[in-house]
């Protein structure tokens, strides 16, 4: 299914494919397995970036690796008029790494990585003087982070 503004056509979701596939294949390698040039690709990849479809290049680190051995999820309902401070305090926490604002009764979900449950309680500690807190430890996670289905590229032929 193409984008509205034609941006993502059958060759763009074949580049796109490639590179969740594998973020550091190079672009001349790239274009031989969709068929461009290296210059036509990097033309492409360009536009994807720009009109914002390509959001960024990562690589992942096991939080474990780093000492962090704890993951939770941190739900939160703010106090009246909190909705702003909690969303400041989240973004100068560096161990929340997501945070959504949500519906229901909670206003935000988030997800932090902590080397201990002392330091769980430090991080807790910070979001309490803005309203209530529920604290979930992560035992496993069977569907790991993945990006969006890109879709049979039959569709856009």
């Amino acid at each position: 299914m193409p984008s509205e503004n034609g941006l993502i056509d059958a060759t763009n979701l074949r580049l796109l494919a490639e590179l969740v596939e594998d973020a550091r294949i190079s672009q001349a390698e790239l274009g031989r397995r969709v068929g461009l040039s290296a210059p036509a690709v990097a033309e492409r990849l360009a536009r994807l970036e720009r009109e914002g479809a390509i959001v960024g290049y990562r690589t992942d680190v096991s939080p474990a690796a780093l000492g962090y051995t704890l993951a939770a999820v941190v739900r939160m309902r703010p106090a009246p008029r909190q909705i702003p401070k909690v969303a400041d305090v989240a973004r100068a926490t560096p161990e929340v790494v997501e945070c959504h604002r949500v519906t229901g009764e909670d206003c935000f979900y988030m997800k932090i990585h902590v080397r201990s449950v002392e330091h769980l309680e430090e991080v807790i500690d910070r979001f309490t003087p803005y309203g209530q807190t529920t604290t979930s430890i992560i035992q496993s996670s069977p569907v790991p982070r993945r990006g969006i289905e890109l879709g049979p590229q039959r569709e856009l032929a």
